[in-house]
């Protein structure tokens, strides 16, 4: 199907061939024709499947230029995503010159206010300051023609229900309601029948938002063994761009600080962060001047960047949804991608829901040792060398040149250089972490599981808690268990996962490693 296909005017058509798009996605091509035609829609699907444009590009079509009402509400959960949404339907509105504003908590109300003034059509924002707006009268919803309520599990778990249902309750009964979210909670559901007017359900199935270009993987490993771990795994794996996900706020402060010690491009972001902070962490990320970024779900949620190619969970996900949500971050756009999620003794069975949910059986692996992590950063070394060769004019030091090698060999200059370039070991800076509080144990759960990665699920099926419970209260968790039997690592440049070939700014050349049997 071609986005001509859709019912879309001209002007929208223009700006959306102008963006690059070619054809829509399962999330587009299924909602834009409905949306076009006034229906209520509750979309499936994770960040990075196209959600802006399913709605934004109807929205544009519909507005009227003529009106100064705001004729479009979209909710976001943070201030990035609303902010991202703004940018997307000002990009995608080019032709359209429909007038799109942008409200969040953190930043200047009264800018906000004389912003405002403008009459914009459509206003994009989080559920508290649009709710500072109304109480104020700068925004008035009596004109609304389309709600829209995007990443809405996420405002579930933030606490933000109240505040939707108040937002809600001040537009027109008539409104179109378009609700988009990654996970469809029981609370989620109760907003469409309650608040939505026969609407269709559009689902991207499990199976779809775990992208095929994505190598899965999972380590067993103690829960004080993590860290030490993941800082082996980045020198194996030398990814160019890594998202690392922590349950808590204090594990991704800790995570983060702990990786610059040891001496990576790293920052981390969570809720308790400046505004300003967050976005210059996310602007640098996104430049390629930071390699990693350290964040919790909820500040990560709704994060469209690019060229992810590695996703670590250093903490598991309580629920398989958010592991589909987390690892949705690479593997985009046909580029290939690796996920490697650490898990403890005790949290096999929610590794298996996990495998349950995507169809897809994680692999094991055995952790790398010393050896392979300086494997690793002597070739990431390698790799810096061969590019640094490639572009240099080495003919201004070809007398200085042959000086050397009238007193030292070529193998003895290269090794020199070689452990100049080479990453130091980031071991011997000792980082401490702190544990954090356990996942509940799932009932019938009657003993631990072997580490061979096979066989089902062997707990029981007793309840582990909504996702709202955890994410929403940001209780602190620890878990501890033992490791078992994996698979082996192995450098291979034949499985590289950077389709582009560039190397890393850390130095690495974005290497795979090959899975033998012990």
């Amino acid at each position: 199907m071609k986005f001509t296909e859709l019912g879309l005017d001209d002007d929208v058509l223009k700006a959306v061939i102008d963006n690059g798009y070619e054809e829509p996605t399962p999330i587009q091509a299924e909602t834009i024709p409905d949306v076009l035609a006034g229906k209520d829609i509750i979309g499936q699907a994770q960040t990075g499947t196209g959600k802006t444009a399913a709605f934004g590009l109807p929205i544009l079509q519909h507005v009227d230029l003529n009106n100064p009402n705001i004729q479009a509400i979209i909710v976001s959960p943070t201030r990035e995503l609303a902010a991202q949404t703004q940018a997307e339907i000002f990009k995608l509105g080019k032709y359209k010159k429909a007038k799109v504003q942008v409200v969040y908590g953190g930043a200047d109300i009264r800018r906000q206010i004389n912003s405002l003034k403008s009459h914009p059509q459509i206003v994009v924002g989080t559920p508290g300051r649009l709710l500072d707006h109304i109480g104020r009268k700068t925004i008035r919803l009596d004109h609304v023609n389309t709600l829209v309520l995007d990443e809405a599990d996420d405002m579930l778990d933030m606490g933000f229900l109240p505040d939707i249902e108040q937002i809600i309750e001040k537009t027109p009964n008539d409104r179109q309601t378009l609700l988009f979210s990654a996970t469809m909670p029981q609370a989620i559901k109760k907003i469409g029948v309650k608040f939505m007017h026969d609407p269709k359900q559009v689902t991207v199935k499990s199976k779809e938002l775990t992208a095929d270009l994505v190598d899965q993987y999972y380590v067993r490993s103690k829960e004080f063994e993590k860290f030490d771990i993941l800082t082996r795994v980045l020198d194996v794996q030398a990814p160019k761009l890594a998202v690392i996900f922590g349950r808590t706020k204090r594990r991704v402060d800790e995570v983060s600080k702990g990786l610059v010690a040891r001496g990576y491009n790293a920052a981390g972001i969570h809720g308790d962060l400046t505004q300003q902070r967050r976005m210059s962490i996310l602007h640098q990320f996104r430049n390629g001047d930071l390699d990693i970024l350290v964040a919790t779900d909820v500040a990560a949620r709704g994060l469209d960047i690019t060229g992810v190619t590695h996703v670590y969970n250093y903490d598991i996900t309580q629920d398989p949804e958010s592991y589909v949500h987390r690892i949705g971050r690479t593997g985009r756009a046909g580029a290939h991608g690796t996920s490697v999620t650490f898990v403890t003794n005790w949290e096999m069975d929610y590794l298996r829901d996990i495998e349950r949910l995507t169809k897809k059986r994680l692999l094991p692996l055995k952790p790398p040792t010393e050896q392979d992590a300086f494997a690793g950063r002597a070739a990431a070394a390698e790799d810096n060398i061969k590019d640094l060769v490639k572009h240099t004019d080495v003919t201004k030091y070809s007398e200085q040149a042959d000086h050397l090698l009238e007193e030292y060999d070529a193998k003895t200059l290269a090794a020199a250089l070689l452990k100049k370039e080479t990453k130091a070991d980031s071991s011997e800076v000792n980082v401490k972490i702190s544990s954090e509080r356990p996942l509940p144990r799932k009932k019938g759960n009657g003993g631990s599981h072997s580490g061979n990665g096979g066989g089902g699920h062997r707990g029981g099926n007793g309840s582990r808690g909504g996702r709202g419970k955890w994410n929403g209260n940001r209780r602190d968790r620890e878990q501890r268990g033992n490791g078992g039997g994996r698979r082996d690592w192995k450098d291979s440049k034949k499985r590289n996962n950077n389709s582009n070939g560039k190397s890393s700014n850390r130095g690495g050349s974005n290497r795979k490693f090959i899975i033998k049997e012990k």
